[in-house]
Protein backbone atom coordinates (compact mmCIF):
# COMPACT_ATOMS: atom_id res chain seq x y z
CA UNK A 1 0.00 0.00 0.00
CA UNK A 2 1.25 3.68 -1.17
CA UNK A 3 0.64 5.53 2.13
CA UNK A 4 1.40 8.99 1.90
CA UNK A 5 -0.80 10.05 5.21
CA UNK A 6 0.03 13.38 7.06
CA UNK A 7 -2.07 14.86 9.95
CA UNK A 8 -3.08 18.09 10.34
CA UNK A 9 -0.30 19.15 12.91
CA UNK A 10 2.06 17.38 10.44
CA UNK A 11 1.02 19.79 7.11
CA UNK A 12 1.01 22.78 9.34
CA UNK A 13 4.84 21.68 10.11
CA UNK A 14 5.28 21.48 6.11
CA UNK A 15 4.32 25.15 5.73
CA UNK A 16 1.37 23.61 3.14
CA UNK A 17 -0.69 27.05 2.01
CA UNK A 18 -3.72 27.64 3.36
CA UNK A 19 -6.33 28.45 0.49
CA UNK A 20 -8.72 32.03 0.76
CA UNK A 21 -11.58 31.70 2.56
CA UNK A 22 -14.96 30.71 0.99
CA UNK A 23 -18.85 30.51 2.10
CA UNK A 24 -19.63 26.83 3.63
CA UNK A 25 -22.97 25.19 3.21
CA UNK A 26 -21.95 22.54 5.29
CA UNK A 27 -23.26 22.73 8.91
CA UNK A 28 -21.24 23.46 12.14
CA UNK A 29 -19.84 20.12 13.71
CA UNK A 30 -18.51 21.22 16.70
CA UNK A 31 -19.10 23.79 19.61
CA UNK A 32 -15.89 24.26 21.98
CA UNK A 33 -13.28 21.93 22.21
CA UNK A 34 -12.17 19.42 19.63
CA UNK A 35 -14.80 17.87 17.57
CA UNK A 36 -12.81 14.49 17.30
CA UNK A 37 -11.24 13.08 14.04
CA UNK A 38 -11.42 12.20 10.82
CA UNK A 39 -9.39 10.06 8.25
CA UNK A 40 -9.88 9.56 4.91
CA UNK A 41 -8.61 7.55 2.39
CA UNK A 42 -8.47 9.45 -1.16
CA UNK A 43 -6.51 7.89 -4.55
CA UNK A 44 -2.92 8.38 -5.05
CA UNK A 45 -2.96 11.13 -7.52
CA UNK A 46 -0.36 10.36 -10.67
CA UNK A 47 0.42 14.14 -11.20
CA UNK A 48 3.04 15.24 -9.53
CA UNK A 49 2.04 17.42 -6.33
CA UNK A 50 -1.83 16.95 -6.96
CA UNK A 51 -2.31 15.44 -3.69
CA UNK A 52 -1.54 18.77 -1.92
CA UNK A 53 -5.02 20.36 -2.91
CA UNK A 54 -6.26 17.86 -0.61
CA UNK A 55 -4.12 18.34 1.72
CA UNK A 56 -4.60 22.17 2.02
CA UNK A 57 -8.31 21.54 2.13
CA UNK A 58 -8.19 19.05 5.21
CA UNK A 59 -6.01 21.56 7.08
CA UNK A 60 -7.86 24.22 6.41
CA UNK A 61 -11.15 22.54 7.19
CA UNK A 62 -9.74 20.71 10.47
CA UNK A 63 -8.59 23.91 12.09
CA UNK A 64 -11.58 25.97 11.27
CA UNK A 65 -13.53 22.69 12.95
CA UNK A 66 -11.39 21.90 15.40
CA UNK A 67 -11.18 18.10 13.76
CA UNK A 68 -7.77 16.13 13.54
CA UNK A 69 -7.56 15.32 9.99
CA UNK A 70 -5.64 12.16 8.58
CA UNK A 71 -5.27 11.68 4.49
CA UNK A 72 -3.97 8.63 3.13
CA UNK A 73 -3.15 8.23 -0.03
CA UNK A 74 -3.65 4.63 -1.80
CA UNK A 75 -2.68 4.06 -5.48
CA UNK A 76 -4.53 1.71 -8.06
CA UNK A 77 -1.63 0.16 -9.52
CA UNK A 78 -2.12 -3.95 -8.60
CA UNK A 79 -5.38 -2.76 -7.38
CA UNK A 80 -4.18 -1.74 -4.14
CA UNK A 81 -6.99 0.83 -4.02
CA UNK A 82 -9.61 -1.74 -4.72
CA UNK A 83 -8.28 -4.43 -2.20
CA UNK A 84 -8.02 -1.72 1.12
CA UNK A 85 -12.16 -0.70 -0.07
CA UNK A 86 -12.98 -4.93 -0.05
CA UNK A 87 -10.97 -5.04 2.95
CA UNK A 88 -12.68 -2.66 5.23
CA UNK A 89 -16.08 -2.91 3.97
CA UNK A 90 -15.46 -7.14 5.23
CA UNK A 91 -14.01 -6.40 8.36
CA UNK A 92 -16.25 -3.17 9.19
CA UNK A 93 -13.51 -1.06 10.13
CA UNK A 94 -10.83 1.29 8.58
CA UNK A 95 -11.10 4.83 7.49
CA UNK A 96 -14.57 7.31 8.02
CA UNK A 97 -14.27 7.86 3.87
CA UNK A 98 -12.72 6.51 1.13
CA UNK A 99 -12.10 7.08 -2.49
CA UNK A 100 -14.53 4.55 -4.44
CA UNK A 101 -14.13 3.49 -8.06
CA UNK A 102 -16.57 3.55 -10.86
CA UNK A 103 -19.35 0.54 -9.39
CA UNK A 104 -18.33 0.48 -6.20
CA UNK A 105 -21.19 2.41 -4.91
CA UNK A 106 -23.39 -0.39 -6.04
CA UNK A 107 -21.52 -3.27 -4.73
CA UNK A 108 -21.32 -1.52 -1.07
CA UNK A 109 -24.28 0.43 -1.16
CA UNK A 110 -25.36 -1.24 1.96
CA UNK A 111 -22.14 -0.46 4.02
CA UNK A 112 -22.06 3.58 2.77
CA UNK A 113 -23.73 6.32 4.46
CA UNK A 114 -26.56 7.61 2.37
CA UNK A 115 -25.48 11.40 1.32
CA UNK A 116 -29.07 12.82 -0.14
CA UNK A 117 -28.40 15.81 2.56
CA UNK A 118 -24.86 16.52 1.20
CA UNK A 119 -26.04 16.26 -2.43
CA UNK A 120 -29.65 18.40 -2.19
CA UNK A 121 -27.32 21.23 -1.08
CA UNK A 122 -25.18 21.01 -3.84
CA UNK A 123 -27.26 19.97 -6.14
CA UNK A 124 -29.31 23.53 -5.28
CA UNK A 125 -25.74 25.16 -5.47
CA UNK A 126 -23.85 24.16 -8.60
CA UNK A 127 -26.82 22.69 -10.71
CA UNK A 128 -26.77 19.12 -12.73
CA UNK A 129 -24.25 16.58 -11.58
CA UNK A 130 -21.95 14.58 -15.14
CA UNK A 131 -25.21 11.77 -15.69
CA UNK A 132 -22.77 8.81 -15.80
CA UNK A 133 -21.52 10.05 -12.05
CA UNK A 134 -25.35 10.30 -10.84
CA UNK A 135 -26.04 6.75 -12.61
CA UNK A 136 -22.67 5.33 -10.80
CA UNK A 137 -23.70 7.37 -7.37
CA UNK A 138 -27.13 6.61 -6.73
CA UNK A 139 -28.23 3.28 -5.73
CA UNK A 140 -30.70 1.89 -3.83
CA UNK A 141 -32.80 5.24 -3.90
CA UNK A 142 -29.99 6.88 -2.19
CA UNK A 143 -26.62 8.65 -2.99
CA UNK A 144 -23.98 6.33 -1.91
CA UNK A 145 -21.07 9.11 -1.87
CA UNK A 146 -20.53 12.48 -3.13
CA UNK A 147 -19.05 12.61 -6.92
CA UNK A 148 -15.48 13.92 -6.14
CA UNK A 149 -13.02 16.16 -8.12
CA UNK A 150 -9.84 14.63 -7.05
CA UNK A 151 -9.32 11.82 -9.51
CA UNK A 152 -12.43 11.96 -11.79
CA UNK A 153 -10.63 12.31 -14.86
CA UNK A 154 -11.58 11.49 -18.84
CA UNK A 155 -9.38 9.58 -21.23
CA UNK A 156 -9.20 11.57 -24.72
CA UNK A 157 -6.36 10.71 -27.16
CA UNK A 158 -3.10 12.71 -26.24
CA UNK A 159 -1.54 12.64 -29.51
CA UNK A 160 2.28 13.83 -30.36
CA UNK A 161 1.40 16.34 -33.18
CA UNK A 162 4.75 16.28 -34.37
CA UNK A 163 4.49 12.75 -34.91
CA UNK A 164 0.93 12.51 -36.75
CA UNK A 165 2.05 14.89 -38.84
CA UNK A 166 4.94 13.74 -39.73
CA UNK A 167 4.26 10.26 -40.48
CA UNK A 168 0.08 10.16 -40.79
CA UNK A 169 -0.14 13.46 -42.31
CA UNK A 170 -2.85 14.61 -39.71
CA UNK A 171 -2.71 18.31 -39.21
CA UNK A 172 -4.41 17.54 -35.55
CA UNK A 173 -3.86 20.71 -34.11
CA UNK A 174 -6.20 22.32 -36.74
CA UNK A 175 -8.58 19.67 -37.02
CA UNK A 176 -9.28 20.33 -33.24
CA UNK A 177 -8.20 23.72 -32.27
CA UNK A 178 -7.77 25.44 -28.62
CA UNK A 179 -11.28 27.13 -29.30
CA UNK A 180 -14.67 25.94 -28.48
CA UNK A 181 -15.46 25.79 -32.28
CA UNK A 182 -14.18 22.38 -34.61
CA UNK A 183 -11.80 22.44 -37.25
CA UNK A 184 -12.54 21.99 -41.15
CA UNK A 185 -11.37 18.37 -40.47
CA UNK A 186 -13.02 17.26 -37.58
CA UNK A 187 -15.81 14.97 -39.01
CA UNK A 188 -12.78 12.83 -40.58
CA UNK A 189 -11.76 11.69 -37.42
CA UNK A 190 -12.83 8.50 -36.94
CA UNK A 191 -12.12 5.14 -35.90
CA UNK A 192 -11.06 4.22 -39.87
CA UNK A 193 -8.82 7.33 -40.08
CA UNK A 194 -8.01 6.32 -36.71
CA UNK A 195 -6.29 2.82 -37.95
CA UNK A 196 -4.77 4.11 -41.13
CA UNK A 197 -2.97 6.51 -38.37
CA UNK A 198 -1.87 3.67 -36.41
CA UNK A 199 -0.84 1.64 -39.09
CA UNK A 200 1.67 4.66 -40.63
CA UNK A 201 3.12 5.23 -37.33
CA UNK A 202 3.40 1.67 -36.21
CA UNK A 203 5.57 1.34 -39.42
CA UNK A 204 7.58 4.57 -38.34
CA UNK A 205 8.62 2.88 -35.36
CA UNK A 206 6.03 5.33 -33.15
CA UNK A 207 3.49 3.12 -32.64
CA UNK A 208 0.38 4.25 -30.60
CA UNK A 209 0.06 3.21 -27.09
CA UNK A 210 -2.82 1.58 -25.99
CA UNK A 211 -3.25 -1.18 -23.20
CA UNK A 212 -4.92 -4.03 -23.62
CA UNK A 213 -4.46 -5.66 -20.15
CA UNK A 214 -6.91 -5.48 -17.35
CA UNK A 215 -6.44 -2.14 -15.90
CA UNK A 216 -8.69 1.07 -16.00
CA UNK A 217 -7.01 2.84 -19.06
CA UNK A 218 -7.31 -0.55 -21.32
CA UNK A 219 -10.63 -1.51 -19.96
CA UNK A 220 -11.75 2.61 -20.43
CA UNK A 221 -11.03 3.35 -23.91
CA UNK A 222 -12.04 0.01 -25.14
CA UNK A 223 -15.37 0.54 -23.20
CA UNK A 224 -15.90 3.57 -25.51
CA UNK A 225 -14.76 2.28 -28.69
CA UNK A 226 -17.75 -0.86 -27.77
CA UNK A 227 -20.10 1.71 -27.31
CA UNK A 228 -19.10 3.73 -30.17
CA UNK A 229 -19.95 0.84 -32.62
CA UNK A 230 -23.52 0.31 -30.45
CA UNK A 231 -21.80 -2.94 -29.08
CA UNK A 232 -23.34 -3.41 -25.57
CA UNK A 233 -22.47 -7.04 -24.04
CA UNK A 234 -25.78 -6.74 -21.50
CA UNK A 235 -29.02 -5.32 -21.03
CA UNK A 236 -29.98 -3.53 -17.78
CA UNK A 237 -30.69 -6.79 -15.98
CA UNK A 238 -27.37 -8.00 -16.90
CA UNK A 239 -28.88 -10.51 -19.60
CA UNK A 240 -26.39 -11.31 -21.71
CA UNK A 241 -26.47 -9.65 -25.59
CA UNK A 242 -23.92 -11.62 -27.41
CA UNK A 243 -25.97 -13.97 -29.78
CA UNK A 244 -26.87 -12.01 -32.72
CA UNK A 245 -25.21 -8.42 -32.34
CA UNK A 246 -23.48 -7.84 -34.90
CA UNK A 247 -22.57 -4.63 -33.43
CA UNK A 248 -20.32 -6.17 -30.83
CA UNK A 249 -18.43 -8.52 -33.66
CA UNK A 250 -18.14 -5.14 -35.42
CA UNK A 251 -16.24 -3.74 -32.25
CA UNK A 252 -14.51 -6.43 -32.05
CA UNK A 253 -12.86 -7.35 -34.95
CA UNK A 254 -11.71 -3.23 -35.47
CA UNK A 255 -10.34 -3.73 -32.49
CA UNK A 256 -8.41 -7.12 -33.37
CA UNK A 257 -7.21 -5.73 -36.38
CA UNK A 258 -5.85 -1.96 -34.23
CA UNK A 259 -4.23 -4.43 -32.40
CA UNK A 260 -1.75 -5.74 -35.06
CA UNK A 261 0.17 -2.10 -34.94
CA UNK A 262 0.43 -2.12 -31.42
CA UNK A 263 3.19 -2.80 -29.44
CA UNK A 264 3.62 -6.61 -29.07
CA UNK A 265 3.79 -6.32 -25.05
CA UNK A 266 0.94 -4.24 -24.60
CA UNK A 267 -1.35 -7.31 -23.41
CA UNK A 268 0.55 -7.03 -20.07
CA UNK A 269 0.68 -3.57 -19.53
CA UNK A 270 -0.73 -1.41 -16.88
CA UNK A 271 -2.12 2.16 -16.09
CA UNK A 272 1.20 3.15 -15.94
CA UNK A 273 2.70 1.60 -19.03
CA UNK A 274 1.33 4.01 -21.70
CA UNK A 275 2.18 6.74 -19.81
CA UNK A 276 6.12 5.59 -19.99
CA UNK A 277 5.67 5.00 -23.72
CA UNK A 278 4.44 8.56 -24.48
CA UNK A 279 7.10 9.96 -22.23
CA UNK A 280 10.06 8.35 -23.40
CA UNK A 281 8.93 9.47 -26.65
CA UNK A 282 8.71 6.16 -28.12
CA UNK A 283 4.64 6.69 -28.83
CA UNK A 284 2.85 8.42 -31.39
CA UNK A 285 -0.37 8.40 -29.49
CA UNK A 286 -2.33 7.56 -25.60
CA UNK A 287 -5.84 7.62 -24.70
CA UNK A 288 -4.64 9.44 -21.07
CA UNK A 289 -5.50 12.10 -18.61
CA UNK A 290 -3.22 15.01 -18.79
CA UNK A 291 -0.83 12.94 -16.19
CA UNK A 292 1.40 11.77 -18.42
CA UNK A 293 1.83 15.41 -19.83
CA UNK A 294 2.52 16.78 -16.94
CA UNK A 295 5.28 14.22 -15.98
CA UNK A 296 6.73 14.83 -19.98
CA UNK A 297 6.33 18.54 -18.49
CA UNK A 298 8.85 17.81 -16.09
CA UNK A 299 10.59 15.15 -17.37
CA UNK A 300 10.55 15.37 -21.24
CA UNK A 301 9.98 18.96 -21.76
CA UNK A 302 10.74 17.78 -25.61
CA UNK A 303 7.88 15.34 -25.77
CA UNK A 304 5.37 17.70 -23.26
CA UNK A 305 5.85 20.44 -25.76
CA UNK A 306 4.49 18.53 -28.78
CA UNK A 307 1.41 16.99 -26.71
CA UNK A 308 -2.00 17.96 -27.92
CA UNK A 309 -5.08 16.59 -26.11
CA UNK A 310 -8.23 16.32 -28.92
CA UNK A 311 -11.33 14.31 -28.62
CA UNK A 312 -11.34 10.13 -28.68
CA UNK A 313 -12.27 9.21 -32.32
CA UNK A 314 -16.08 8.66 -33.46
CA UNK A 315 -17.81 5.18 -34.10
CA UNK A 316 -20.61 4.47 -36.37
CA UNK A 317 -22.84 5.26 -33.46
CA UNK A 318 -21.17 8.40 -32.77
CA UNK A 319 -18.60 9.77 -30.82
CA UNK A 320 -17.93 8.83 -26.87
CA UNK A 321 -15.49 10.12 -24.54
CA UNK A 322 -14.23 7.09 -21.88
CA UNK A 323 -15.22 8.40 -18.47
CA UNK A 324 -13.99 7.30 -14.59
CA UNK A 325 -15.50 9.23 -12.05
CA UNK A 326 -13.96 8.81 -8.16
CA UNK A 327 -17.11 8.67 -5.58
CA UNK A 328 -15.91 9.41 -1.82
CA UNK A 329 -18.05 7.28 0.04
CA UNK A 330 -18.54 7.27 3.83
CA UNK A 331 -18.60 4.04 5.94
CA UNK A 332 -22.02 3.52 7.50
CA UNK A 333 -19.58 1.82 10.08
CA UNK A 334 -17.84 5.18 10.08
CA UNK A 335 -17.34 7.03 14.04
CA UNK A 336 -17.81 10.43 12.81
CA UNK A 337 -20.10 10.36 10.26
CA UNK A 338 -21.43 14.40 10.66
CA UNK A 339 -17.78 15.63 10.80
CA UNK A 340 -17.74 13.51 7.46
CA UNK A 341 -19.99 14.86 5.04
CA UNK A 342 -19.53 18.51 6.40
CA UNK A 343 -15.77 17.62 5.26
CA UNK A 344 -17.10 16.29 1.65
CA UNK A 345 -19.42 19.54 1.40
CA UNK A 346 -16.63 21.64 1.91
CA UNK A 347 -14.06 20.38 -0.53
CA UNK A 348 -16.62 19.67 -3.75
CA UNK A 349 -17.96 23.67 -3.23
CA UNK A 350 -16.51 25.57 -6.25
CA UNK A 351 -13.24 27.06 -5.10
CA UNK A 352 -12.29 23.63 -3.64
CA UNK A 353 -12.69 21.95 -6.94
CA UNK A 354 -11.10 24.54 -8.79
CA UNK A 355 -8.01 24.30 -6.49
CA UNK A 356 -8.24 20.78 -7.13
CA UNK A 357 -8.24 20.69 -11.25
CA UNK A 358 -5.68 23.80 -11.10
CA UNK A 359 -3.34 21.60 -8.38
CA UNK A 360 -3.62 18.68 -10.73
CA UNK A 361 -2.64 20.81 -13.68
CA UNK A 362 -6.45 19.98 -15.42
CA UNK A 363 -6.37 16.71 -14.69
CA UNK A 364 -9.20 16.45 -12.18
CA UNK A 365 -12.98 17.17 -13.53
CA UNK A 366 -15.27 18.76 -11.27
CA UNK A 367 -18.29 16.39 -11.28
CA UNK A 368 -20.35 19.59 -11.69
CA UNK A 369 -21.54 20.87 -14.99
CA UNK A 370 -21.71 24.55 -14.01
CA UNK A 371 -17.88 23.80 -13.09
CA UNK A 372 -16.56 23.43 -16.54
CA UNK A 373 -14.93 26.55 -16.80
CA UNK A 374 -12.45 26.84 -14.79
CA UNK A 375 -9.26 28.75 -16.80
CA UNK A 376 -6.96 25.87 -16.12
CA UNK A 377 -7.54 24.14 -19.22
CA UNK A 378 -7.05 27.65 -21.37
CA UNK A 379 -3.90 28.53 -19.78
CA UNK A 380 -1.71 25.18 -19.33
CA UNK A 381 1.24 24.83 -21.21
CA UNK A 382 3.44 24.16 -23.36
CA UNK A 383 2.20 23.86 -25.76
CA UNK A 384 -0.39 26.94 -24.35
CA UNK A 385 -3.76 24.91 -24.96
CA UNK A 386 -3.02 22.00 -24.66
CA UNK A 387 -5.25 20.37 -23.00
CA UNK A 388 -8.27 22.79 -24.06
CA UNK A 389 -10.08 19.92 -25.49
CA UNK A 390 -9.13 17.23 -22.23
CA UNK A 391 -13.11 18.15 -20.81
CA UNK A 392 -16.28 17.33 -23.12
CA UNK A 393 -17.17 20.26 -24.51
CA UNK A 394 -20.14 21.06 -26.42
CA UNK A 395 -18.37 21.54 -30.15
CA UNK A 396 -17.02 18.19 -29.68
CA UNK A 397 -20.20 16.72 -29.93
CA UNK A 398 -19.41 13.75 -27.96
CA UNK A 399 -21.07 11.61 -24.81
CA UNK A 400 -19.36 10.59 -21.69
CA UNK A 401 -19.21 6.86 -21.41
CA UNK A 402 -18.38 4.08 -19.13
CA UNK A 403 -17.54 0.49 -19.63
CA UNK A 404 -20.56 -2.34 -19.41
CA UNK A 405 -23.46 0.22 -18.60
CA UNK A 406 -26.51 -0.48 -18.44
CA UNK A 407 -25.32 -3.72 -16.21
CA UNK A 408 -26.41 -3.89 -12.93
CA UNK A 409 -23.41 -2.77 -10.46
CA UNK A 410 -23.12 -6.12 -8.84
CA UNK A 411 -21.96 -7.51 -12.45
CA UNK A 412 -20.53 -4.64 -13.97
CA UNK A 413 -18.02 -4.36 -11.44
CA UNK A 414 -16.78 -7.82 -11.43
CA UNK A 415 -16.65 -7.52 -15.61
CA UNK A 416 -15.29 -4.94 -14.97
CA UNK A 417 -12.24 -6.08 -12.55
CA UNK A 418 -11.94 -8.98 -14.66
CA UNK A 419 -11.70 -6.96 -18.42
CA UNK A 420 -14.03 -9.19 -19.84
CA UNK A 421 -13.80 -6.37 -23.06
CA UNK A 422 -10.25 -6.54 -23.21
CA UNK A 423 -9.62 -10.59 -22.88
CA UNK A 424 -12.47 -11.14 -25.59
CA UNK A 425 -10.33 -9.22 -27.93
CA UNK A 426 -7.03 -11.12 -26.82
CA UNK A 427 -8.66 -14.54 -27.07
CA UNK A 428 -8.67 -13.46 -31.11
CA UNK A 429 -5.46 -11.57 -31.57
CA UNK A 430 -3.19 -13.53 -29.06
CA UNK A 431 -4.64 -16.72 -28.46
CA UNK A 432 -5.96 -17.47 -32.07
CA UNK A 433 -9.58 -18.40 -31.58
CA UNK A 434 -12.32 -17.28 -33.95
CA UNK A 435 -15.19 -15.01 -33.49
CA UNK A 436 -17.09 -17.87 -32.28
CA UNK A 437 -15.15 -19.50 -29.81
CA UNK A 438 -14.14 -16.26 -28.14
CA UNK A 439 -18.14 -15.02 -27.92
CA UNK A 440 -18.97 -18.21 -26.90
CA UNK A 441 -16.28 -17.64 -24.07
CA UNK A 442 -17.64 -14.17 -23.31
CA UNK A 443 -21.15 -15.23 -22.75
CA UNK A 444 -20.29 -18.05 -19.95
CA UNK A 445 -18.01 -15.58 -18.49
CA UNK A 446 -21.38 -13.59 -17.74
CA UNK A 447 -23.89 -16.22 -16.82
CA UNK A 448 -20.89 -17.47 -14.57
CA UNK A 449 -21.25 -14.13 -13.42
CA UNK A 450 -24.25 -14.26 -12.58
CA UNK A 451 -24.84 -16.82 -11.17
CA UNK A 452 -22.39 -16.01 -8.45
CA UNK A 453 -19.43 -18.88 -10.02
Amino acid sequence: MSNNGITRRGAMRSGAGVVAAGALGAPMVHAQGTAGSLRFAFWDHWVPGANGALQQLAQRWGERNRVNMTLDFINTTGNQLQLTIAAQAQSRSGHDGISLLPWDPGTYASQLEPCDDVMGRLVAKYGAVNPVAEFLGKREGAWRGVPATAGTQTKPACVRFDLLQQHAGIDIRAMWPARNERGPTADQWTWDTFLRAAEACHRAGVPFGLPMGQFTDAVDWVGALFISYGARITDERGNPTIRGNQELRQAIDYAVRLSRFLPNDVWAWDDASNNRALISGRSALIFNPPSAWAVAKRDAPQVAENCWTVPMPAGPRGRYLAYLPYITGIWAFGRNKTAAKAFLEFISERESAELCSTMSQGYDIPPFLSMSDFPVWEREGPPVGTIFNYPLKAHQQATYSIAFSPAPPELAQQMYIRALNTQVIARIAQGGENMETALGWLEREITNMRRGG
